[in-house]
C-alpha cells in the first residue's frame, strides 16, 4: 500500500512537473518515461497484494474529525489497479513517440500522469467521499484531455457532451452512497454491516447502474463515448476506452457484489437485458462508422455490454443460490475486462498509428497500407481478431466462459431466468458475429486493397516505441489466449471473494467451467493445430506449387487496373447490414431523375441513433426553449428585480406559515 501510494504522490509531482516544462524539447520523454515507470512499479505491487492475498487498510486524517480518508487494498482493488497500471504503462511506452507528433503538448502531458494517479485513487478509495473525490477528478482530467484540441467544434461538443453525462453519473453515484451510508457513516465498512430493505436494494443497483453506466458505456448512456474517445489523442483514447471504462466496472462490481450483497433475483434480470442490449446495439452502429477511431469507440460500447452480462448472470446465479454458475459468469465478465484492456489499447494504438501516417482516420481515404506500414498492420490484425473472438485469442476464451454460463439457465429455478438467459446469449452470439463483420471491413479497408488517397499511398511505419507497445499488448492478446489458466488463476481470489467459490481449471491450461461437464476449452490445443495447419500448407506449396510466375492484367469490371474507387468501400461493405437493420440505425432514400433527364441520380443516408433522438435531443431542445424564456430576466429594470424579490418573500413566508 505504501509503495503503492508513494508512485502515485510521484505521478502527481510528474503531472505537476510536465506543467511549467512541456515547452521543454525533452519533456515528452521525461515525463511518459517516468509514468511509464511508476506505472510498472504500480503494477508489480498491485499483483504482488493479489496473489498474496492480504488486505491492506489505511485512514489518512483531512483535517474534519469525523472524515477521514479511507483506503483499502483487497483482492477486488488490486485486480483492478493491476488493470489501471497495465494501461498506464503500455500507453506511456506507446507515448513516447507517438507524443512527438502532439501539436499541444502544454494541453496533454499535465494532465496524463494525473489522470493514471486519479484513477488508481478510485479504486483504493474504502468511503463514499474518497471515492466519489477522486472518481470527479477523473472525470474532470479525461475532460481536459478530450477538449485538448480546442479548436475544433467537433472536440468542444464531445467535452460539453462530455461532461453533462459525467455529472449526471456522479450524481447517480452520490444517491447511490447517500442511500448505503444512512446514520452509520461514509465508509464502505461501515455499509457492508448495514441490512437494507428491497426498495433500498433496488434503488441502490439502479443508482448504481446508471452512475458507472454513464462512465463505462452502457445503452442509452453510452452518447459521449463516440465523441469523446475519437477528439482525444490516442494514447489518452486507449486510457479511456480500455481502462476508464473498467474503472466503471469496478465500481459497480464494488457496490453490487461487496457492499450490498445478496439481491433479488429480478435486479440480475434487468443487468443481463441492459448488458445485451448494449452489446448488439454498440456492435450494430460499429459497423456502420467510417471514421476508424469512433468505430472503435461504439466497438467498446459493445464490449461494455458483454461484461454487464457477465455481471448480471453472476447476479442472478448468486441470488438463485447457484454459486458455482455464479462463479464461471463473474470469472468470465473479470476475463474479459482484462482482454478488452489489452485488445482495444492496441487498436487504438494502431488507430493512432494510422492518423500519423496518413493525417486521417477516415476508412474511405486509406486502404493498401499494409505494404508501407506492414509491422503496424500485423499487430492490428491480431488485435482485430481477438476483439472478434476468434480462437485461440483471448476475446474467444472470456466470451466462451460468458456463453458456457448462459447455458446454466436451465438451473435457475425462475421460469424468467429460464427463457431470458439463452436469449441474451443468442444475442451475444449476434454481437460476436457483427463484431467479425466489423473488424474483417475495419482492417480489409485500411490495410488491404489499393490506396484511396495520396497519403495512404505514401504512408510509412510508425516509431519504434509506438510498435513496441503495440507489439506487448499483441502478446499478451496471444498468450491470455493460448494459456488462459494463468489468468483465470490470478482472477480467482476475486471470485472466491465475491460468489463463495471458484472455477475450475484443468492441466495445461484448459478451461473447464462446470465440473463434470463435458465442455472444455484448450487454447494451447488449438494453437498447436493451428501452427501445424499452417507448417503444412506452407510445406505443400513450398514442394508441389509451380515456380513459374505470371502477370496479366486484373479484370475489374472494365475499369482502369489503377482506379482505387471501384474496390470495396467502408459504406458499401456495411450496406447489407445496414439495409437489414435499416429502420433502428439509419434511413436510406435515392432520388432517381425522371426518364430523358441527365441529371445524377442522388443517394442520401443518414446514420441515428435511438438514444438521441428519443432522449438527448428533445432534453437538449427542451432546455434550450427554457434558457429563451427566463433569458429575458437579465435585462429587467431595478423597479422590477425588487418587485421579483418582493414577490418571492411574500410566498417563502406563506409557505413557511401554512407549514408551521
Amino acid at each position: 500500500m505504501l509503495l503503492i501510494l508513494l508512485c502515485l504522490v510521484a505521478l502527481l509531482a510528474v503531472s505537476l512537473l510536465a506543467a511549467f516544462t512541456s515547452a521543454k524539447a525533452w519533456a515528452n520523454s521525461a515525463i511518459y518515461g517516468a509514468s511509464a515507470l511508476l506505472s510498472a512499479a504500480v503494477l508489480a505491487a498491485a499483483l504482488l497484494a493479489l496473489t498474496s492475498g492480504r488486505v491492506a487498510l489505511l485512514v489518512l486524517p483531512i483535517g474534519l474529525p469525523w472524515l477521514g480518508l479511507h483506503l483499502r487494498l483487497d483482492a477486488l482493488a488490486a485486480g483492478f489497479l493491476a488493470i489501471v497500471a497495465l494501461g498506464g504503462t503500455v500507453s506511456s511506452v506507446y507515448a513516447l513517440g507517438y507524443g512527438r507528433h502532439e501539436d499541444a503538448p502544454g494541453r496533454v502531458l499535465p494532465f496524463v500522469p494525473a489522470f493514471l494517479a486519479a484513477m488508481s485513487f478510485v479504486i483504493l478509495a474504502d468511503d463514499a467521499f474518497a471515492f466519489l473525490l477522486a472518481w470527479e477528478v477523473m472525470s474532470l482530467l479525461s475532460w481536459a484531455l478530450v477538449v485538448s484540441h480546442d479548436r475544433s467544434p467537433e472536440n468542444l461538443q464531445a467535452g460539453l457532451v462530455y461532461v453533462v453525462m459525467a455529472g449526471v453519473g456522479t450524481l447517480c453515484l452520490m444517491l447511490a452512497f447517500a442511500l448505503l451510508a444512512g446514520p452509520g457513516g461514509f465508509a464502505f465498512e461501515a455499509m457492508r454491516s448495514r441490512s437494507f430493505g428491497a426498495g433500498v436494494t433496488a434503488a441502490v443497483l439502479l443508482l448504481a447502474l446508471a452512475g458507472a453506466g454513464s462512465k463505462a458505456g452502457l445503452f442509452p448512456l453510452h452518447a459521449w463515448l463516440p465523441l469523446a474517445h475519437p477528439a482525444a489523442p490516442s494514447h489518452v483514447s486507449a486510457l479511456m476506452s480500455g481502462i476508464m471504462t473498467k474503472v466503471a466496472v469496478y465500481a459497480f462490481i464494488r457496490i453490487a457484489f461487496d457492499i450490498l450483497g445478496p439481491i433479488d433475483w429480478r435486479l440480475g434480470l434487468v443487468v443481463i437485458v441492459v448488458g445485451a442490449a448494449t452489446a448488439v446495439l454498440g456492435v450494430l452502429y460499429a459497423i456502420l462508422q467510417n471514421d476508424l477511431k469512433r468505430l472503435l469507440a461504439y466497438s467498446t460500447v459493445e464490449n461494455v455490454g458483454i461484461i454487464f452480462l457477465g455481471l448480471g448472470l453472476a447476479l442472478a446465479f448468486r441470488a438463485d443460490g447457484l454459486a458455482a454458475a455464479a462463479a464461471l459468469a463473474f470469472t468470465g465478465a473479470l476475463f474479459h475486462v482484462f482482454n478488452h484492456a489489452l485488445f482495444k489499447s492496441l487498436l487504438f494504438f494502431g488507430a493512432g498509428a494510422i492518423q500519423t501516417a496518413t493525417g486521417t482516420r477516415d476508412l474511405d481515404r486509406l486502404g493498401g497500407l499494409i505494404n508501407g506500414m506492414p509491422r503496424t498492420a500485423g499487430l492490428f490484425l491480431i488485435g482485430a481478431a481477438a476483439i472478434s473472438a476468434l480462437p485461440p485469442l483471448n476475446g474467444f476464451a472470456s466470451e466462451w466462459l460468458i456463453f458456457q454460463a448462459a447455458f446454466q439457465s436451465s438451473h435457475f429455478s425462475q421460469w424468467g431466468l429460464r427463457l431470458l438467459a439463452p436469449t441474451a446469449a443468442a444475442m451475444l452470439a449476434l454481437a460476436a458475429a457483427l463484431a467479425a463483420a466489423c473488424f474483417v471491413k475495419a482492417f480489409g479497408t485500411a490495410f488491404l486493397g489499393r490506396p484511396r488517397s495520396d497519403a495512404a499511398k505514401q504512408a510509412h511505419e510508425t516509431d519504434r516505441a509506438s510498435q513496441i507497445a503495440m507489439a506487448a499488448l499483441a502478446a499478451g492478446c496471444v498468450l491470455a489466449g493460448v494459456l488462459p489458466s494463468t489468468i483465470l488463476a490470478v482472477i480467482a481470489p476475486i471470485t472466491q471473494r465475491l460468489t463463495g467459490t471458484t472455477m475450475p481449471i484443468q492441466d495445461l491450461g484448459a478451461l473447464l467451467p462446470v465440473a463434470g461437464s463435458h465442455n472444455s476449452y484448450s487454447g494451447l490445443v488449438i494453437a498447436l493445430c493451428f501452427l501445424a495447419a499452417t507448417l503444412t500448407i506452407a510445406l505443400a506449396i513450398h514442394l508441389f506449387a509451380q515456380r513459374g510466375l505470371r502477370r496479366s492484367a486484373i479484370w475489374d469490371c472494365g475499369y482502369p487496373e489503377d482506379n482505387a474507387l471501384s474496390q470495396y468501400s467502408s459504406g458499401s461493405f456495411a450496406q447489407p447490414i445496414r439495409r437489414v437493420f435499416a429502420s433502428t440505425v439509419a434511413q436510406e432514400s435515392v432520388v432517381m431523375p425522371p426518364p430523358g433527364d441527365l441529371a445524377p441520380s442522388r443517394f442520401k443516408l443518414v446514420l441515428w441513433d435511438p438514444a438521441w433522438q428519443t432522449l438527448y435531443a428533445p432534453a437538449a431542445a427542451a432546455v434550450l426553449a427554457l434558457a429563451d424564456r427566463v433569458n429575458g430576466f437579465q435585462y429587467l429594470t431595478i423597479r422590477r428585480y425588487l418587485g421579483i424579490v418582493f414577490v418571492t418573500l411574500v410566498f417563502l413566508l406563506t409557505v413557511l406559515a401554512v407549514w408551521r
